[in-house]
């Protein structure tokens, strides 16, 4: 698309070269797109100016909120704890199925009212009791200048960064990109080359790439999430497929959601998932080797308890983002059998609770001292 980007939306962008027939090809993703002067990249917030990359959404947000760390998802890190959320506008991949399309999708730029530095951003964390930050709602990919700059800003202050992404990206912004967040939920949504080339516009290789580098190569915790769509990446031989992977490339520990889908963006024919469905698939992923299987976006309790592999202790309750009992000991060792439950915790406080809460950064926030 072309189009004219002023001047106050030219934050420098990191990973680009120039080809040989003086297009600019942005080396951020493994789409590779080559611009003309005034085009943007398929994520749209990403673009030609003046000969150079630039990122459009430095700075501006599409809203503030606090979450639980819950609902990221991530039940093994410093669980009950609340995490200070927010994104931009676009997405590298084109999901048919977005269940946040009107963000991530997003090409009107005014609708980013919200502003604010990363400085900014990390004070109102710690403002308001946070002990994390998250880089969500729509990819932190593409905002990836912005968001590594916040997470610098949260370090310095304490806190720590989580990533909540689909994971694609080359090998060199993957490196700088993880070393800077302590933890990350990424998006394996499906086991399939054809859906993720026909639904998401992208390839799986480079997801499953990611996953190993930051389970292997990283101090990043790391969480799976795979939303299950009807008829589409739900059938028994893919959901074995996958959960024979994550055990046999990244082992047992590595925490697996599965979310359920909703009919939106361009699939609002296709059926909202059955709980039934989220439960077999979280039986066939257990059967399988994995430890922590999980279901989400549903009431279900079993489905969303932590139990003990060593002596199927229910360590810790809940019911979707409500924790309703805990029973770890500081260190993550079940109380029972004292088998060591794999992530990040700590002293466990009163949990934080299901709630959502929007957060305006108003001229004093934006400009906090701290």
């Amino acid at each position: 698309m072309d189009e004219v980007i002023g001047p106050d939306r030219r934050h420098p962008a990191k990973y680009w070269h120039t080809l040989a027939d003086g297009r600019v090809q942005c080396d951020l993703c493994p789409r590779d797109c080559k611009l003309h002067e005034g085009q943007r990249g398929a994520c749209f917030v990403r673009g030609r100016a003046e000969s150079r990359m630039v990122l459009t959404t430095y700075g501006r947000s599409s809203g503030f909120c606090i979450d639980p760390i819950e609902k990221k998802p991530l039940n093994h890190f410093i669980p009950g704890s609340s995490v200070f959320s927010f994104g931009t506008a676009g997405c590298n991949l084109a999901c048919k199925f977005c269940q946040n399309w009107d963000i991530s999708k997003a090409r009107d730029m005014d609708r980013l009212m919200d502003e604010a530095s990363p400085q900014a951003i990390a004070c109102a964390a710690r403002e308001y009791g946070s002990k994390s930050a998250a880089f969500t709602y729509n990819d932190p990919v593409v905002f990836f200048e912005y968001a590594l700059d916040t997470a610098t800003a949260c370090h310095e202050l304490g806190l720590k960064t989580v990533a909540v992404t689909a994971g694609y990206m080359h090998d060199a912004p993957r490196r700088e990109f993880f070393a800077k967040m302590d933890a990350a939920n990424i998006d394996l949504k499906s086991f399939s080359e054809d859906f993720y080339v026909k639904l998401t516009g992208a390839h799986l290789q480079p997801i499953l790439d990611t996953l190993v580098y930051v389970h292997y190569a990283t101090d990043c915790w790391l969480e799976i999430t795979t939303l299950l769509i009807p008829g589409h990446n739900d059938s028994v031989a893919e959901l074995r497929g996958l959960a024979q992977w994550i055990v046999r490339e990244l082992g047992p520990d590595v925490p697996l959601h599965f979310s359920a889908f909703h009919p939106d963006w361009k699939m609002r024919d296709v059926p909202p998932t059955p709980a039934a469905t989220l439960a077999n698939a979280r039986h066939i992923a257990l059967d399988a080797g994995l430890h922590y299987v999980y279901t989400g976006n549903v009431h279900d309790v079993e489905g969303g308890t932590t139990f003990c592999p060593g002596c199927r202790h229910a360590a810790v309750v809940r019911d979707w983002y409500d924790i309703r009992h805990y029973d770890l000991t500081p260190q993550g060792n079940c109380p029972q059998c004292g088998m060591r439950i794999a992530g990040r915790f700590g002293d466990y406080g009163r949990p934080f609770g299901s709630r959502h809460v929007p957060v305006v950064m108003d001229a004093h926030s934006k400009t906090l001292p701290c």
